[in-house]
């Protein structure tokens, strides 16, 4: 069984900065692509940012220029550099991965609460 752990996650004023973190456990292969997914009370998980295992990366528009994903290969473990934040970036952060060849599929993190301050 594999588990993904978040950290980083905390209070802080608009225009400030957090970095989350991702660590993977368990018994796996490898992992293909990891990121990080929002959500809101009454509202659908969204996109924030993924990583490939080859350091290609994909953001939702609207962290854009404010937010970094990176990676540590070796540690299976991902990061969001989050700048600039916004009270509209208040939310859980969740950490994805996809785990391949084996055991397979995509897995969730238990979510770290982020609250921006205005």
């Amino acid at each position: 069984q594999v588990q993904l752990v978040e950290s980083g996650g905390g209070l802080v004023q608009a225009g400030g900065s957090l970095r989350l973190s991702c660590a993977a456990s368990g018994r796996f292969f490898s992992i293909n692509t990891m990121g990080w997914y929002r959500q809101v009370p009454g509202k659908q998980r969204e996109l924030v940012a993924t990583i490939t295992s080859t350091g290609g990366t994909n953001y939702a528009d609207s962290v854009q220029g404010r937010f970094n994903i990176s990676r540590i290969i070796a540690k299976t473990t991902v990061y969001l550099q989050m700048n600039s934040l916004k009270p509209e970036d208040t939310a859980v952060y969740y950490c994805n991965a996809n785990f391949r060849p084996w055991p397979g599929g995509t897995y969730w993190g238990q979510g770290t609460q982020v609250t921006v301050s205005s």
